[in-house]
């Protein structure tokens, strides 16, 4: 028999990958349970799954369930390009900075990376590795890859993306957008997600789940499905295909019900709202901030030792320990209460 093996009480800010599943996700998997259901994605939940993503994202659309980001990256981006392209993207990217190599190494694409301050590539920072088309010694730029929102926390506004995917396109590159956090990006800016993909010339996303409270479900959505080929056999060979699809799926849908997605996704940008807030209108001694907090991300700076110290009492990550920089996540089951005793704690440590 399993028994519980931790301390249900304890939240920490390192990750929105340390939350647990939520009730709601579970009640949708408990739903989909019972019977038999046709495998590998002939089940009734993917049906319907593709019937949403057609109504959020465009009449063309489609979803490709997978497990997880990484995979959902490496998939995208396999069927976007020929083996010989790249895909230029931000220095800081996940797809560069956090995939142990998986894009390069299992699709075989070259990543052509350029620094930026806040995490966000515009048209003239993607112009630096755009070029060289036809050079035989050079990796081909095919694609860029966004990331919404981004790993420093930032977001991109439907016009930023458009302009992105209007140099992307009128230089023959597609337009892949990493949405690991998309569902705290829409909840953020407050449009439909079309508003800031389909709409805004995104050709495939890497859509979302794990991390606003799924069970390890991501989907990669192709928008144009004229940008990609071969989704259904590169997925299989990626080792992403999900024999009892209809689990995946579920979960999936079960963030769009009753936009339990969106509601999970505003309370975790709310909270970090509330750490930000709360430290920016007393501030203390010792800290500042280093990026915006647009969503549920706070990138704080401050000495190595107080946040070690503070660290030993409720765990968070290093950003940049150079810098003294830390990064502080809020996830779907963050309480008013955590972040009040964090911000206590923080003063405390730094003798405020």
């Amino acid at each position: 028999m399993v028994d519980t093996f931790h301390d249900t009480g304890y939240r920490g800010f390192a990750s929105d990958n340390y939350a647990g599943v939520h009730p709601e996700v579970l009640d949708a998997l408990a739903k989909a349970n019972g019977g038999h259901q046709v495998a590998y994605g002939g089940d009734a939940y993917t049906d319907r799954l593709n019937e949403v993503v057609r109504a959020e994202f465009g009449d063309a659309a489609e979803a490709f369930p997978v497990f997880n980001g990484t995979g959902a990256n490496v998939v995208a981006l396999t069927a976007m390009m020929p083996r010989w392209g790249a895909v230029v993207s931000s220095e800081t990217a996940h797809v560069n900075t956090d995939e142990g190599g998986a894009p390069e190494r299992v699709s075989g694409l070259k990543l052509l990376t350029v620094p930026t301050p806040d995490g966000k590539l515009v048209p003239e920072l993607v112009a630096k590795q755009a070029w060289g088309w036809g050079d035989e010694h050079r990796a081909q730029p095919l694609t860029v890859s966004i990331t919404q929102t981004t790993e420093l926390g930032t977001l991109y506004t439907p016009a930023e993306v458009r302009a992105i995917a209007d140099f992307a396109h009128g230089h023959g590159m597609a337009l892949h957008m990493d949405g690991a956090r998309i569902w705290n990006a829409a909840a953020a800016l407050g449009v439909p997600f079309r508003a800031f993909t389909s709409d805004a010339g995104v050709d495939v996303v890497s859509f979302g789940g794990t991390k606003n409270g799924l069970l390890g479900a991501e989907a990669v959505v192709v928008v144009d499905p004229a940008r990609v080929e071969g989704m259904p056999y590169l997925r299989k060979l990626s080792m992403q295909l999900a024999s009892k699809m209809r689990f995946t799926s579920a979960q999936l849908l079960a963030l769009f019900d009753d936009e339990l997605g969106l509601r999970s996704a505003a309370h975790a940008n709310a909270m970090a709202a509330r750490l930000r807030g709360a430290l920016d209108d007393d501030p203390v001694a010792g800290l500042s901030f280093s990026q915006a907090t647009e969503a549920n991300a706070v990138f704080a700076v401050l000495p190595n030792d107080a946040a070690d110290r503070i660290r030993e009492r409720v765990r968070f990550y290093d950003w940049d320990r150079a810098a003294g920089q830390v990064r502080w996540m809020c996830s779907w089951d963050t309480t008013e209460a955590d972040v009040d005793g964090f911000v206590t704690v923080i003063r405390e440590e730094l003798g405020g």
